[in-house]
């Protein structure tokens, strides 16, 4: 079976410019996708898909293959997973002939993602053949159902209770609310065919890969760089 881990890494990052090439604990935040994607024992080819020529150059130095330059359309801040996912697929196909089994969706943007869950999630697919992907997840760190909306100055739950059939559930103490997951970025494993036939990243059977929070960090602000550097810091000395 053949199993392509794609690494987006654009290049346009707004709230921390150069994001997927800022250092962390002295190495470019991406080295930690390509270290942990390269110790997998399912994945066969590893490439990265970004329109940004530091990044190209990094992942040069690491050997990670870079067999094309992400067109400018598919490289703005609007642009979803699917498109830059199936570009990548396409032009795998037309330059080499290869066609891959699986892909293996993996963001730079969660340094602390080991191989053991890069490989879990691959495991849970191929051992489901009627799932359509898998999805990393994590508990959420703030219940949907303590969440609110403001309407003309009045506060409303954002989750009716038409919804939840729980009368107040704000008023709950957590742990008697229903456990509630949220996607945290670090891994999505989907049949190419579920991409090629559906249009889609994540299709309709999407099975839940559940993460402890902290490999859970996505980095989307500076202070999520240091909090991950402290993280880091932690483990490297217990």
């Amino acid at each position: 079976m053949k199993i392509l881990a794609i690494i987006p890494a654009r290049g346009g990052s707004k709230a921390v410019p150069k994001k997927n090439i800022k250092l962390l604990a002295g190495k470019p935040l991406i080295y930690y996708t390509f270290r942990e994607a390269r110790k997998s024992q399912y994945i066969s080819r590893i490439i990265i898909s970004t329109d940004c020529s530091e990044t190209i150059e990094i992942a040069k130095q690491y050997e990670v293959e870079v067999p094309f330059v992400r067109p400018k359309e598919l490289s703005s801040d609007n642009v979803q997973d699917f498109p830059v996912c199936e570009h990548a697929i396409k032009t795998l196909s037309g330059q080499d002939g290869f066609v891959p089994d699986i892909i293996v969706w993996l963001r730079p943007t969660s340094p602390l993602r080991k191989v053991k869950h890069i490989d879990e999630a691959i495991e849970m697919l191929m051992s489901t053949p009627a799932g359509d992907s898998v999805r990393s997840l994590c508990l959420a760190p703030k219940h949907p159902l303590k969440m609110w909306k403001v309407v003309s100055d009045r506060l409303t739950p954002f989750v009716p209770t038409e919804v939840t059939g729980i009368k107040e559930p704000y008023n709950y103490p957590r742990q008697e609310l229903p456990p509630a997951y949220v996607q945290n970025g670090a891994i999505d494993v989907v049949w190419a065919k579920t991409i090629i036939e559906k249009k889609s990243i994540s299709g309709d059977v999407i099975l839940p890969y559940i993460m402890e929070a902290v490999y859970s960090i996505n980095i989307d602000t500076e202070l999520d760089l240091l909090f991950a550097e402290l993280l880091m810091k932690e483990k490297s000395e217990s």
